[in-house]
């Protein structure tokens, strides 16, 4: 079977669904909680998809995506501010979440007006 790409909207859905109550006049009920951890759940499970090596979109808000850091080697370096001699520590290889956000979010922080 193949697996099935990650959808923040198709999460959210479902689960709100199975939340819901129909009261006895049949309007729907949705307590304020349930939707918080339906909303949360959701993220949570957004993340571990990105944490898998999926790139999950957040709708509106961004993307979320694994980024492979190389080791790096342990070696001398020089202190900027001081210009003196410093040892830099190894670094092991890592995986690291990595956020882009969408272009019109970008430019809304771009445009002055908004400042």
């Amino acid at each position: 079977m193949a697996k099935r790409k990650f959808s923040l909207l198709d999460e959210i859905y479902g689960r709100v669904v199975k939340t819901i109550e129909v009261t006895r006049k049949g309007e729907p009920r949705l307590k304020r909680g349930d939707l918080k951890k339906s909303l949360e759940e959701a993220f949570e499970m957004g993340a571990k998809a990105a944490a898998g090596g999926e790139r999950v979109r957040f709708p509106v808000i961004g993307a979320l995506v694994r980024k492979e850091v190389k080791a790096r080697k342990a070696g001398k370096g020089v202190n900027p501010f001081t210009g003196e001699e410093i040892m830099v520590k190894a670094r092991p290889a890592t995986k690291k979440p990595r956020w882009s956000f969408p272009k019109k979010t970008k430019e809304i922080f771009g445009n002055k007006r908004f400042w």
